[in-house]
């Protein structure tokens, strides 16, 4: 079924519009929440949560694309479950390492220009993106958005694991770089 009508049927308040999201976007949505909690019960139950959010936020809300607009909900869902577990403090999953990885580009000890510095942080990542070749770019996105673990992109590129080092290295690189000059790192 195409988004479209998905979309009619959450309009339309129809229990099928979980049935019919689950089983187009179920596996999509699982992917995401597993790669960032590491936990299949808990990606399960972000899943579930998603469907409810999706339900809840479609009367006000018409999304044109539902893969991206269930996958930012399953996103922010899975990412506020891993800090009420507070697993960051005790490891598990790709987040620490993810935040490790950045952790040489980001300088996140400023609070008191944090919002001012993440939009800026926002735009200047939309823009370093943008100027990226497509193979870099959706590496850069496998790893950073949606918590893939470096086999997992390797496997769905074709590029062997060592490569995607590389070019994740380089992509951050450039980050790095990019921040610098705008002041940013």
């Amino acid at each position: 079924m195409d988004d479209a009508k998905i979309v009619d049927l959450y309009w339309a308040r129809s229990e099928n519009a979980v049935t019919e999201t689950a089983s187009k976007y179920g596996s999509y949505c699982r992917t995401i929440a597993f790669n960032l909690l590491a936990n299949a019960e808990d990606a399960e139950e972000c899943v579930n949560d998603t469907y409810m959010q999706a339900w809840r936020s479609m009367p006000t809300n018409r999304p044109t694309r539902l893969a991206p607009y269930l996958g930012k909900m399953t996103r922010w869902l899975s990412l506020s479950r891993l800090r009420d577990r507070n697993s960051l403090r005790h490891g598990g999953g790709e987040v620490p390492l993810l935040l490790d990885e950045l952790a040489e580009v980001l300088d996140s000890g400023r609070d008191t220009q944090r919002e001012l510095e993440t939009r800026e942080l926002n735009l200047e990542i939309r823009r370093l993106l943008a100027g990226l070749k497509k193979d870099e770019r959706d590496v850069f996105l496998c790893r950073y958005w949606y918590a893939a673990p470096v086999a997992e992109i390797a496997e769905k590129t074709g590029f062997s694991e060592s490569k995607i080092h590389s070019m994740l290295h380089r992509t951050r690189k450039k980050l790095a770089q990019q921040l610098k000059e705008k002041g940013l790192c």
